[in-house]
């Protein structure tokens, strides 16, 4: 139960920042949006959502695959004072920043710093986070790699957005129910883990 409990906070602050990260971002290209409405805190209880950072972490827990979301930051892209890239710069920045957070805990694993229960907590922030940052990588919405490939995708092309977005939920809940896809993404997160900190999982 407390290993759960331990998940649970790991996947909530993971995402917290992950969120807050989509906020400084549109703030620092001129769309307050996030800050207006409070969303520029690491206070999770501004960001939870019932099912996303709650129910889905405690279930993935217990299944061994900590992973959840915190409720989407909201951003105008029209206040983005670059129209061409600003949207892309905010979607990057979520994963970005778990990208970050597992960098800075992999520091500590690779220098051996801090004693055997650290070095476990450490590697599991790893883990959810490099988790964190691949999944919101897929190009489906509302994840941000979808963002990331509409960026590039021609003018012409952008009735693909509008078809993808319409599905998105589906999509995403069919990758999520095909066990394929979790194999893959587990071993794409384990191997990671492995080269950054050196260990063999």
């Amino acid at each position: 139960m407390e290993l759960i409990i331990i998940y649970i906070i790991i996947v909530l602050m993971s995402v917290v920042i992950h969120e807050v990260a989509h906020g400084y971002a549109a703030d620092v290209q001129g769309d307050p949006t996030a800050k207006y409405e409070g969303r520029l805190t690491l206070n999770p209880l501004k960001h939870l959502d019932p099912i996303g950072s709650v129910l889905v972490p405690i279930v993935t827990s217990i299944a061994g695959f900590p992973f959840g979301w915190a409720k989407p930051v909201p951003y105008n892209p029209y206040n983005l004072r670059n129209q061409r890239w600003g949207e892309l710069f905010v979607a990057l920045a979520g994963p970005l920043s778990n990208i970050l957070i597992a960098l800075f805990f992999v520091v500590f694993i690779r220098l051996e710093i801090g004693n055997i229960v650290f070095m476990s907590l450490a590697q599991q922030i790893i883990i959810v986070n490099l988790g964190l940052a691949l999944f919101n990588m897929i190009p489906i919405p509302p994840l941000d790699g979808s963002k990331v490939l509409f960026a590039f995708l021609p003018f012409k092309w952008m009735h693909i957005r509008r078809q993808l977005e319409q599905y998105s939920m589906i999509l995403i809940l069919i990758l999520i129910l095909v066990p394929t896809f979790g194999n893959i993404l587990g071993s794409a997160i384990l191997y990671l883990t492995q080269v950054l900190t050196g260990l063999n999982l």
